[in-house]
């Protein structure tokens, strides 16, 4: 079996996230990079969408994923991120990077999940 990834990268999102609840007062900026791993042969010849995965669609429901919904940890949220892309969208693996930038000194604070 053939296989390739596709990858959203830095897709800028605002979630409630963060251990104390001033923090998750209002919703933060974060960066999600999504990498999807799939076996593309079918939609390589087909030129299909019905045959690969919908980067789109996966993009639509992350900008959407936060409403509603507050995390104390970016470990539970990519974890959630994961679950959703692999039970909703069925790449063969699936890895999430969220970005907060909640430390002044450092350039951002990571978490990354594969699944």
């Amino acid at each position: 079996m053939k296989s390739g990834s596709i990858s959203i990268v830095e897709l800028e999102v605002f979630y409630r996230v963060g251990v104390p609840d001033e923090e998750r007062a209002q919703p933060q900026r974060l960066l999600l990079t999504v990498e999807l791993e799939s076996n593309f042969s079918v939609a390589a010849k087909t030129d299909a969408l019905a045959d690969t995965i919908n980067y789109f669609a996966i993009t639509q429901r992350l900008l959407n994923f936060g409403e509603g919904r507050d995390w104390k940890l970016i470990e539970k949220l990519a974890a959630d991120i994961a679950d959703v892309i692999l039970s909703e969208f069925k790449p063969q693996a699936v890895m999430v990077e969220v970005k907060k930038y909640i430390i002044p000194q450092a350039r951002h604070v990571s978490v990354r999940i594969s699944r």
